[in-house]
């Protein structure tokens, strides 16, 4: 009897031991790192075929691709934006590399220049689409329909051309 609750007793304890290295291998891939990379960035040799002053918006795109982005104001400019964002188990998610490449045009749309930026050139910029909320979103069914009480008139159901 003592026998069988010895090994009983290893069988438990080899349990535990296993069970415990599954949950520390667990917690340590759960922290290694995670890097994502987003965006396009046209490399060295795809840029040296744009010449400044000969080529234009239509033959940096077809040379280099789209851009991910554009000047708002004037259309001034190509914007190639690539980022490197890295990942730590719980950690908030921190930008490790980020580089742009611009594109410049002049009023006639021709390239007048390339420019190059990483994040040695200032700091980190957060990238963000701004959405324009609508207040309907917060209100419920019952709430916008009751809000239009009052809204309208006997002029809105009768037609005026009789």
């Amino acid at each position: 009897m003592r026998a069988g609750l010895l090994k009983q007793s290893n069988r438990l304890n080899t349990a535990l031991k296993g069970a415990t290295l599954a949950l520390v291998l667990t917690a340590v891939t759960a922290c290694s790192a995670v890097d994502r990379k987003h965006g396009y960035v046209p490399k060295e040799d795809e840029l040296a075929d744009i010449v400044p002053g000969v080529d234009d918006k239509d033959s940096v795109a077809q040379t280099v691709g789209i851009p991910s982005a554009s000047g708002v104001l004037n259309d001034s400019g190509f914007y190639y934006v690539s980022s490197v964002i890295r990942h730590r188990g719980g950690l908030e998610p921190k930008t490790i590399s980020r580089e742009l490449v611009a594109i410049n045009f002049s009023d006639a749309g021709t390239v007048t220049g390339i420019q190059r930026f990483g994040l040695e050139d200032g700091k980190v910029i957060p990238l963000q689409r701004r959405v324009t909320s609508s207040s309907i979103e917060d209100k419920t069914f019952l709430r916008q329909l009751l809000g239009n009480l009052g809204n309208f008139g006997p002029g809105n159901f009768i037609d005026a051309d009789n």
